[in-house]
């Protein structure tokens, strides 16, 4: 029985005819060639070459078993060449999926980050309403979502993403403008565009309003955070966001003003139960969570810091 290592040795003597000329091809030393060709000549109990002038000439045996070493040898180069072609993503496919507040901004970002890991990966990205990402992850579409928050649901598992907060947005040159902070009763005195309270992130702003006894009206209700965000840079009102949307600059027009309320709430990343993640999808939640938690509140940045630090 040879090992691939012999087999390599043998090779690459028959190939270049010379224990020399073997050493540099396989970048060792000539006498450990030397050495291995013996042992692997008496271990097998045939003689793989003739010396003449010099020269290492294969047998007749050697020949005939020549053709099934470069077979052997090719098959260990086919191996060697998928894994480096994995290494490098080009035979897979990262399949995710997101919800619009966080596709926005943080997506493509952390998108980046496996690009430069794994440059030949395909990918294919999706952003999915939140009732949308159950079937796209029982059925297979996809190995994650990126989500606004929980669901109660015995397939799923839902693994910690980063913690934010919301915003209040108005156009440049709004009189609230410059104020840095506002309380809800400063935001209800304007014409308000929202999303629907049943939304997470509009539910945590109607719960707000409830708390304070405030009555208000959507004037505008818009599905995703990017149009309230262009509706408010239209000049038609004013809106409370999610940070991850405007993170980073990402709408240009408006200006953004802390709340005075609590507005905190958890992201998640979903998956199906069971299922293994790919590296790249590992990579890709990684990436996420670092991007996401780079930018949530001071408050819970530091309290990640000092978990972190107790851990160490």
């Amino acid at each position: 029985m040879m090992t691939l290592r012999q087999v390599e040795v043998v090779r690459a003597v028959m190939v270049t005819g010379t224990i020399g000329g073997a050493a540099k091809l396989l970048n060792v030393s000539a006498p450990g060639i030397s050495r291995l060709v013996k042992y692997t000549e008496k271990s097998l109990g045939i003689r793989f070459f003739q010396r003449q002038n010099g020269r290492y000439v294969p047998t007749p045996e050697a020949r005939s078993i020549f053709e099934q070493i470069n077979a052997v040898y090719k098959k260990v180069d086919d191996l060697s060449g998928m894994i480096s072609a994995m290494g490098k993503g080009s035979l897979s496919e990262l399949r995710i999926g997101s919800v619009p507040s966080i596709a926005q901004v943080m997506v493509p970002r952390a998108i980046e980050r496996v690009r430069r890991r794994y440059p030949d990966l395909h990918m294919d990205i999706n952003i999915l309403k939140i009732e949308e990402a159950i079937d796209y992850l029982l059925l297979g579409k996809g190995e994650c979502v990126a989500m606004s928050y929980r669901l109660p649901h015995s397939a799923l598992d839902f693994l910690p993403l980063a913690s934010g907060e919301l915003y209040c947005i108005v156009p440049e040159g709004h009189e609230l403008a410059g104020r840095g902070v506002v309380s809800a009763a400063d935001i209800i005195r304007y014409p308000l565009i929202g999303i629907d309270p049943n939304d997470p992130y509009g539910r945590i702003m109607a719960e707000i309003f409830a708390r304070n006894r405030l009555s208000y009206d959507i004037t505008i209700r818009a599905r995703f955070g990017t149009t309230v965000c262009a509706l408010v840079r239209a000049g038609l009102g004013v809106a409370m966001i999610d940070q991850f949307t405007v993170a980073h600059g990402g709408v240009a027009g408006v200006e953004l003003l802390r709340i005075a309320e609590p507005t905190r709430f958890d992201t998640y990343i979903a998956v199906k139960r069971g299922v293994p993640l790919s590296l790249h999808a590992e990579s890709f939640i990684a990436f996420l969570r670092e991007e996401m938690r780079a930018v949530q509140p001071a408050a819970d940045a530091s309290r990640t810091g000092r978990k972190a630090a107790r851990k160490k």
